[in-house]
């Protein structure tokens, strides 16, 4: 299998899988997409020939379009054009997951800043205002007061990019002090842990403390559920404990956020499972399901 890896930076998650591919005797191309030119009908030279490209792009926007182009040449890519499309706007993630059913927190999205202050009074304090792209936590903010909710929506007027001028106002989760996050290929869970910080974001990039949780059945369909919601694929879906029953054991979840490029080094540092072969057990079968497609193509 000849597999391109669609990169801006290596990091640890991508070593683990380039690993892992190499020692399966797998041919590999790494495809630096600050170096490339993506024609509107010709894929670059890098991209030619390859089964299957795994989208490991650093920033949004170079994910959103190097899988679109992918996407026009034909060339399977994982995660697809749609799901990066879904997944990297908070607004598009929220309505996917409730038009799914999968629940999550109650959201609103507002245009101007007095319109945002509306539906922040609205939900009470604290809330949480959000970046509609962004990841790692940034440019996050738990407002406690309508002093700090008028100030922050204020600096966020002034930001030049029009994504700042869409508010994105959460509820805010009264967490037992951690969140959980899910690895799944295509809805299947492959191993999950627990993210613990006495801040409020709990973010493994924030440095919270990170252990192995076991995947109950709740989770499990919810994983299902909002990996379907999005389309599919390599992802990690993020959840958050909505209660405890009387033996102290969680009694709910909410799905906050499902992520398409996403990292899994903690992960595989806290649990048993090996991750990046599970992933290229997933892909060996993906692109062997597309060359099984062509050839049935073919033979008609």
């Amino acid at each position: 299998m000849k597999v391109g890896i669609l990169y801006s930076r290596i990091r640890r998650d991508e070593k683990l899988l380039l690993n892992e591919l190499r020692e399966r005797d797998h041919e590999v191309v790494k495809v630096d997409v600050r170096k490339q030119r993506f024609g509107l009908s010709e894929p670059p030279e890098d991209m030619r020939g390859v089964d299957v490209l795994v989208d490991r792009c650093l920033a949004t926007s170079r994910s959103l379009y190097a899988t679109e182009f992918a996407d026009a040449y034909d060339i399977p890519v994982v995660n697809s054009a749609e799901t990066a499309e879904v997944c990297a706007n908070k607004v598009k993630n929220s309505l996917a997951l409730e038009k799914a059913g999968v629940p999550t927190p109650a959201t609103d999205v507002a245009f101007t800043k007095d319109a945002a202050l509306e539906s922040i009074e609205a939900f009470g304090y604290p809330c949480v205002l959000k970046p509609v792209i962004g990841s790692w936590g940034r440019l996050m903010a738990k407002i406690d007061s309508r002093s700090a909710a008028e100030a922050i929506l204020e600096h966020k007027e002034t930001l030049g990019h029009y994504e700042h001028k869409v508010f994105y106002v959460q509820e805010f989760v009264d967490k037992p002090g951690r969140d959980i996050r899910v690895v799944a290929v295509d809805g299947e869970p492959v191993a999950g842990m627990v993210r613990s910080s006495d801040h409020w974001l709990t973010n493994a990039a924030k440095g919270a403390e990170t252990s192995e949780i076991e995947i109950t059945d709740e989770m499990e369909q919810l994983v299902r559920k909002a990996s379907d919601a999005v389309g599919g694929g390599l992802l990690g879906i993020d959840l958050m404990e909505t209660g405890v029953d009387e033996d102290g054991d969680p009694s709910g979840y909410t799905v906050h956020e499902v992520n398409h490029t996403v990292e899994f080094k903690a992960l595989n540092e806290v649990t048993d499972v090996d991750v990046p072969a599970t992933v290229v057990d997933w892909l060996e079968t993906t692109a062997g399901a597309g060359e099984d497609e062509e050839a049935a193509e073919a033979a008609t």
